[in-house]
């Protein structure tokens, strides 16, 4: 990404911001595993949607007046050379500028100086914060702390959440992120052709994701997107799994839920094969409805359909193929076989902070999720592909990942011996 692209989602957000306004966004620290080490550091999405900077500490002020007009200044840690000879390099004023396109950059321990300062100019009565929260059980995070501050020093300023601003902006997805999403996907299409390739009866889940890792280990250091789901058998009816222990016996269909990243864009692709190389007639049977269902999805979606008819849409049609087939008596009972929901935005995230559109409009890409799950057979699987809403229609862009049951077939006979 460009310094203008962060420019640009910016100037939107300013654009949505009251008049006589402050805005504080923070990047985020370290959170401590344990004595003196740190979990990796993993910066605020929104703060790196804004500015492009990847560094712990660091913090964005800006300010809007009563004419619109904006200032904005960077904070970040100031140069140290023991702390950089033990943590690595720090970010520099220019790189900083480079990146965001903020001119003015002052070093962190003058933030706080400054913000009460123009907290206290009576110039100004809102204040936003990025004040984000999944559950309101999750952990404070900075600016949930710093919330706390500024009520007891400054009670007067209005407090506003960004949060809801920056769901809206980051809702629609433009021309760069999408082109980073498309990257994404050819490296998540390697990564899972390889653990295709490698598969074979007797194959622990790990191994399946050392696969998967050494793939997208050729194309830089950050590694899948989100942790990744592999299993077999039996740990295929734990939606969320991540114990890798598991071992692939003859006749075991493997899931796979992964994700690369590219450019700090992300995506969510799900196959579901059989580990010695050839669907038996259930697992065939179970795996053409779910593509039958993916494909009219990609066959309908288009700009005005309702969000939440994704879902719906997904959950009918296929219940009307099991039904056919045999495995469902009623309809109504398709909730037996299927799990979860059927769509969810990705990008920055892989279940994509945004606001959750009432209708679709172009440039949201999202999931179509299609998900069974058949315990008495031992069948559990999901195909998971990225949805991108154009002007008349819709694009999948996993399209490229092996997905009939032809190709996956012949994918798994280049490598299965």
């Amino acid at each position: 990404m460009t310094k203008e692209y962060f420019m640009g989602n910016r100037e939107r957000l300013y654009g949505q911001m009251k008049q006589n306004s402050l805005l504080v966004m923070f990047s985020g620290r370290e959170l401590r595993k344990t004595n003196d080490e740190y979990y990796p550091f993993y910066t605020e999405r929104n703060f790196l949607y804004l500015t492009g900077i990847n560094a712990k500490e660091a913090v964005l002020l800006v300010r809007k007046d009563g004419e619109g007009d904006v200032k904005e200044r960077l904070y970040i840690l100031p140069p140290d050379l023991l702390a950089e000879r033990w943590t690595g390099e720090r970010i520099k004023e220019k790189q900083a500028w480079e990146l965001s396109g903020i001119e003015e950059i002052a070093f962190v321990e003058t933030f706080r100086k400054d913000f009460d300062t123009l907290a206290a100019s009576g110039n100004y009565g809102h204040l936003y914060l990025d004040l984000y929260k999944a559950d309101s059980a999750d952990q404070d995070r900075a600016a949930h702390f710093f919330r706390k501050m500024v009520s007891a020093a400054h009670p007067y300023l209005q407090i506003e959440n960004a949060n809801i601003l920056l769901r809206k902006l980051r809702t629609i997805k433009q021309p760069c992120e999408i082109a980073a999403m498309r990257e994404a996907e050819k490296i998540t299409r390697d990564g899972i052709a390889a653990m295709m390739k490698a598969s074979r009866p007797g194959m622990y889940e790990y191994q399946y994701k050392a696969e998967f890792d050494y793939v997208l280990g050729q194309h830089g250091p950050q590694g899948p997107g989100f942790p990744s789901i592999i299993s077999a058998g039996k740990n295929n009816f734990c939606i969320h799994y991540y114990g890798y222990t598991g071992m692939a016996a003859d006749g075991d269909m493997v899931l796979n839920d992964v994700g690369a990243w590219y450019d700090n864009l992300m995506n969510d692709v799900s196959r579901g094969w059989p580990c010695n190389g050839k669907y038996n007639e259930r697992q065939r049977l179970l795996y053409e409805c779910a593509l039958k269902t993916s494909d009219h999805m990609f066959g309908i979606i288009r700009p005005g359909m309702e969000m939440a008819q994704v879902d719906k849409e997904i959950r009918r049609f296929n219940a009307g193929l099991l039904k056919e087939a045999g495995v469902l008596a009623h309809e109504d009972e398709v909730g037996t076989y299927m799990w979860h929901g059927g769509a969810h935005h990705v990008g920055y995230d892989v279940h994509d902070v945004v606001k959750t559109p009432e209708v679709i409009a172009p440039g949201m890409v999202f999931c179509v999720d299609v998900g069974i799950y058949h315990e008495e057979w031992g069948i559990g699987f999901r195909l998971e592909d990225n949805c991108l809403v154009t002007e008349d229609g819709c694009e999948n862009l996993s399209a490229i990942t092996p997905r009939t049951i032809e190709e996956i077939e012949d994918t798994m006979q280049k490598g299965y011996k």
